[in-house]
Parts: C-alpha cells; structure tokens; sequence
C-alpha cells in the first residue's frame, strides 16, 4: 500500500463522517428514496429567497434532473404539480423511485425517465420548471445540458440550479467514506482512489459505489468520473454561452462569519456552499 494512501486512511480516522444516505441505508435506517423524500424541502431552501413554492410547482408540468431514487422528485410531486418527471442515468434507482410512489400515493404524478439529461426524450417547450439540485457537478456535458434544458423549457419557463463547487470541503463527493475536509486539495485522485476502494469495499453495496465513482479511462487509468470538478468560475464562463435570462444568482458562503472569504475570486471556491441560479427562458 502506497504511504499516502496509508496516511490517509489514518487521517480520515480523526474525522466523523457527514450523515450519508448510502450508510443510512445499509444501517437499514432508510432507503436513499426515503431520504431524498425527506430533504425535499432543503433541495429548494436556497430558491425561497426568490420565490416560492407555488410558483415552482403549482399546476406545472416539472422535470428533476439527476432524481437518483426519486424521493426529492416525489416531494416535488406532493408540492401541487400537474406532474414530474425524474430522469437519472442509474437504471437500478427506478424501481426504488416506483416502489415509494405508490407508497405516497403518487404514482399518477411521477414518472421515472431512464436517460441522459444532455439527449433528453421530450418534446420541444414542454416543461414550466426544471430543477437540476446537485446535478450540474455531476454531468459529463454541462453547457450540452444547459441547452437541452433551454430546448424543452417553456418560453418563460424557469430552471433552477444549485451546486457545491467542486472546491467545497466535502467537494469530491466522497463523504460516505472520507470525513476530512477538502481532502482531494491535500491527496492526489490516484491515493483517494485506493482508499476509498480499501474503505468501501467490504461493505455491503461496496461494489456498487466503486463502480458509481470510479471508471477506467482508454490508458486503462482509473478516475472519478461521477464529478465534473465543476467551479464557480466555469459555472459562469458556460453560463455566458447559453440564451438564459439570469433571474437571479447568489453563491452562499460556507459560514456567515466566513462571508468575506466567500467574496475573493480565487478563495472563494473553497468557502462557497452553494451556488444558487435561476435561469429563465
């Protein structure tokens, strides 16, 4: 084992990890699905300083991208909508999605879409309001997304974004194994690879959040490819290459106290939680 995956792992030891839906799950606590149905209302927390619920939902026709098991997407559903639709790339969520719709009593107002968000199989101006809550970091085609939501928006249909930047502490998306904070600026991705393998893999879905994070590119040479490292800085130089009206934008610093930090340029995307837009056709 390499030193720095060794010290690593000793380091991650110090640090309690974040409340995690994969650990709640395997604790048998709850399903992700019964999760995400719970922090459904904290998805939306960071819009409500512009809008509001009945404005999102009411009566609308809503698409969530990046559902995963669908439980944020049946919150929505629940808020008075005329029907949403979740689209995720991860086929076994669709069942996890189904199974707590009917639970909810909504099935007639949710439908899971097996799909990619950059090729998406609805018509043209079909949606009043799409939701992308921690999606933009994930996609492979950020700008390509971007405009395929322009494309079935509805003229003045709204799209609602937010995302930790990719130098947020718990940034690299690891967190259901590694508790220290901004751990992929102190390790390089091939020593969080292996520990995060040597950490997960033992646990009962351990393969299956191996082969969610971690691809092997065409050199046979692992990465994390279920992160874009998307930042704030490359959030906006896309966002100037679509036709969105810019609504409304704020990027919520970590802390109030750290609230000045979160205002440099550069330091700024390691003490911004969030990054908040709405983006109007």
């Amino acid at each position: 084992m390499k030193t720095s995956v060794k010290i690593c792992k000793e380091i991650n030891k110090i640090f309690p990890l974040p409340v995690h839906p994969f650990n709640l799950q395997n604790q048998g606590v709850k399903t992700y699905a019964e999760w995400q149905y719970e922090k459904g209302q904290d998805t939306l927390k960071f819009y409500l300083e512009y809008t509001t619920i009945a404005e999102m939902f009411k009566d609308k026709r809503v698409l969530d991208i990046g559902c995963g098991a669908g439980g944020k997407t049946l919150y929505y559903a629940s808020r008075g909508v005329d029907k949403v639709w979740g689209i995720e790339v991860v086929e076994h969520y669709e069942d996890e999605a189904n199974d707590l719709a009917e639970e909810r009593g909504l099935r007639d107002k949710f439908q899971f879409v097996l799909g990619d968000a950059a090729n998406m199989p609805f018509e043209d101006n079909f949606f009043h309001t799409i939701i992308m809550n921690d999606a933009m970091e994930h996609v492979d085609e950020p700008l390509t997304v971007l405009e395929e939501c322009h494309r079935v928006l509805k003229p003045g249909g709204r799209l609602y974004v937010n995302f930790p930047p990719y130098y947020h502490p718990f940034g690299a998306h690891l967190s259901d194994a590694i508790g220290i904070p901004w751990v992929h600026i102190f390790f390089s991705d091939d020593t969080l690879i292996q520990a995060y393998k040597d950490l997960v893999k033992d646990l009962p879905d351990g393969s299956t959040r191996i082969n969610f994070r971690i691809s092997t590119d065409e050199n046979q040479r692992e990465y994390f490819s279920y992160i874009n490292r998307m930042t704030i800085k490359r959030f906006n130089q896309i966002l100037r290459d679509t036709n969105y009206n810019r609504k409304y934008y704020e990027e919520v610093p970590l802390r109030n106290f750290l609230s000045p930090l979160a205002k440099f340029p550069v330091l700024k995307e390691g003490f911004v939680k969030m990054v908040v837009a709405v983006l109007e056709k």
